[in-house]
């Protein structure tokens, strides 16, 4: 069973949006591919910021939806870099949902890791430079 939360994490989220009507699909929920390109973008922020220049996704290692996302909650998306390789990179993300502001409930609605790899200016596979001091992966 999935444990549903009543915070969000002590942290800075990657990114925070609200999911809009025009995202459901036809049972009104959000449709999950907008939540995984959420996730996608959370993912390479996180990756870029690491690899310190370009950086693609290459791979979607596991992707778990947990509970619906609903039209009016806001998304936040927490990415940390969990694997750092010679040219890639795996990014876990997790996405909250927070809803009904006048009763503020917060869920962890997905989850996932993804693969990245650092580009080049020819895009072409480069080394990450190493971890800065200040840097915890």
């Amino acid at each position: 069973m999935i444990r549903k939360c009543t915070t969000l994490p002590d942290k800075q989220p990657a990114i925070r949006v609200a999911a809009m009507p025009a995202d459901t699909n036809s049972a009104g929920t959000i449709f999950g591919g907008w939540i995984m390109s959420q996730v996608d973008i959370a993912g390479s922020i996180a990756a870029l910021e690491r690899a310190r220049g370009r950086v693609v996704t290459v791979a979607v290692n596991s992707f778990e939806f947990h509970h619906p996302v609903f039209p009016g909650d806001l998304i936040s998306c927490y990415s940390d870099v969990i694997k750092v390789g010679r040219t890639s990179l795996t990014v876990k993300v997790e996405v909250y949902a927070q809803r009904n502001p006048g009763n503020l409930k917060t869920i962890k609605v997905t989850e996932a890791e993804l693969t990245f790899v650092a580009l080049d200016e020819n895009r072409k596979p480069r080394n990450i430079p190493p971890k800065l001091d200040n840097e915890t992966i």
